[in-house]
């Protein structure tokens, strides 16, 4: 994908990543950490805009909240799964 997404660019295509994460693309199984990184790397080379999947609470990797999260927000590192947890960090980190 991201081969695909450079020849994109370099043809001038405007480019946005949405429902991106480092888990399988099913939405579950383990959080990929490195694969992760080499994708926020890579995304921050192109300076390309982006948003992570999904805050939600279901039984899957990719949900970022625990199921006694309240749905109003404020959520701390208490009321967040690991995908939360990196998502938000990597959020903090690029809008320092």
């Amino acid at each position: 994908m991201r081969d695909c997404t450079d020849a994109a660019i370099a043809k001038g295509i405007p480019v946005f990543v949405s429902e991106c994460a480092g888990m399988e693309a099913s939405g579950d199984g383990p959080v990929d950490k490195t694969e992760w990184k080499a994708f926020l790397d890579w995304m921050d080379t192109d300076k390309l805009s982006w948003i992570v999947w999904s805050v939600s609470d279901k039984n899957e990797t990719c949900s970022m909240l625990l199921p006694r999260a309240p749905s109003d927000s404020h959520w701390d590192d208490g009321l967040l799964k690991e995908w939360g947890k990196i998502s938000r960090s990597a959020i903090l980190e690029r809008n320092k």
